[in-house]
């Protein structure tokens, strides 16, 4: 009332109701679901904020009781979260792409068996690009995907849509997993595609495994990340920058990687799953 400039007495004639029971109401004792209602909903404002818009309210759901030990259910989220009209960020729908004739193609050795028993069994890699704000170019980021933990256990940012774009990118993730010997899927995109690579693949051991023609689902787990990632910190965002946009997405792979609780991984992040495995020696 103080905000619209109104005193108690002329609120209450608005309101058709009496000062006696004004003061009633201001001096009542709460209700412990009023008060319950209240502290969760400043929860739920403070991780929409921190982070970033990406949490509708499966997730929120799972963050809250993940970090406050409790058990809210989401359909008592999802009515406070439109209560004090907290969304999450939508996600946009995929451009269509020109084919290139490969020089060279593999079979779908994955076969959309997206499941793996241990760290680096089954590893998924794509190029996706980005435009860079206030210019007439795009970012490309390549990453790989291990599927055992849904890890990004590499990743490479590049103005140049090449083969060192991809190259580098697996180069990397032998680096940080020497010896790993996984099956190694992708699209038919022309890096991946040619005969320098399947020369890098065979010379680490690797087998080649490649989606069909038109068929991205193949590759379903990486189209997925793409589809994460873009709609959590790209879409819906302002950036000045082409550094911003790199360092936000460097931002949010660590984020993704190590806090971005995922429920097929039962409530836990993937470098948690990670940790795990090794620590208890799953595979060696």
């Amino acid at each position: 009332m103080a905000q619209l400039g109104l005193n108690v007495k002329d609120s209450c004639q608005i309101l058709g109701i009496s000062r006696a029971s004004y003061y009633k109401w201001l001096n009542r004792v709460k209700p412990a679901k009023e008060i319950q209602d209240e502290q969760l909903s400043a929860i739920i404002i403070e991780y929409n904020e921190t982070f970033d818009g990406i949490l509708g309210y499966r997730r929120m759901t799972d963050y809250i009781n993940h970090f406050n030990q409790t058990n809210y259910s989401e359909k008592y989220i999802h009515r406070l979260m439109k209560k004090i009209n907290v969304h999450a960020r939508i996600r946009r729908k995929k451009s269509n792409y020109v084919k290139v004739k490969p020089e060279q193609v593999g079979e779908n050795i994955l076969a959309r068996d997206f499941s793996a028993d241990y760290p680096n069994q089954k590893w998924c890699t794509d190029v996706t690009e980005f435009k860079v704000p206030g210019q007439k170019k795009k970012l490309y980021l390549s990453a790989i995907i291990d599927l055992y933990d849904k890890s990004i256990v590499s990743y490479v940012l590049s103005n140049s849509n090449n083969n060192k774009l991809v190259f580098d990118t697996f180069d990397k993730a032998l680096a940080t997993n020497p010896g790993a010997q996984p099956i190694f899927h992708s699209d038919r995109g022309f890096q991946y595609t040619s005969k320098i690579f399947k020369f890098k693949l065979d010379e680490a051991g690797m087998i080649q495994s490649m989606s069909r023609v038109g068929k991205c689902i193949d590759n379903g787990p990486m189209e997925g990340f793409w589809g994460t990632l873009k709609s959590e910190a790209f879409y819906g965002l302002r950036f000045e920058n082409e550094l911003e946009l790199r360092l936000k997405i460097d931002e949010y792979i660590f984020f993704y990687n190590n806090f971005r609780l995922q429920r097929n991984l039962k409530g836990m992040t993937p470098n948690e799953v990670r940790y795990h495995a090794y620590s208890n020696f799953i595979y060696f």
